[in-house]
């Protein structure tokens, strides 16, 4: 083979391996896949809460829970660590079809028109889903097949 050929060849291969290095930079950062003991803490520490009173801004068993509250609580709980509110939960998470989703999911709601997503659950599985609804009432759970909720679903998300 010519030294030019040969040389060009080196190039274009070098080219190719450094723009394969540096695509790996714009990747998406990895996420460890959570064990099923763990989501099952997750769910487990929710349950707990159940009958707490909701608080808006709170994330505590003696203060109360808003819904993203009690979601970093939970998952707190489980020792993993995610964002305080519920856009930044909804920003961190991958999203998930909803006929995807697996207990210990998020599940996003818009029930606020001015915002893409206000509201947060975690999901039980068989449609269901923890929360803390809203003022006034205590932390719950509901069914994605409820009017309500099933018009006021964005999406699901996986935090793990």
């Amino acid at each position: 083979m010519p030294l030019q050929l040969q040389t060009r060849t080196g190039w274009v291969i070098g080219i190719l391996l450094l723009s394969l290095l540096l695509s790996a930079c714009g990747s998406k950062p990895y996420r460890p896949t959570i064990k099923s003991a763990e989501r099952q803490e997750v769910i487990e520490a929710a349950r707990g809460m159940l009958g707490v009173p909701y608080r808006y801004g709170e994330s505590s068993p003696t203060r109360g829970f808003d819904c993203s509250g009690l979601v970093q609580y939970a998952h707190n709980q489980a020792g993993i660590e995610v964002p305080r509110t519920t856009g930044e939960q909804y920003r961190a998470a991958l999203p998930i079809n909803r006929q995807a989703l697996r207990p210990g999911d998020l599940v996003f709601f818009r029930t606020h028109k001015q915002r893409y997503v206000s509201h947060v659950g975690i999901y039980l599985g068989k449609g269901k889903f923890i929360h803390a609804p809203s003022s006034g009432k205590r932390v719950s759970i509901a069914s994605l097949k409820d009017d309500y909720w099933r018009q006021r679903y964005t999406s699901g998300g996986r935090m793990f």
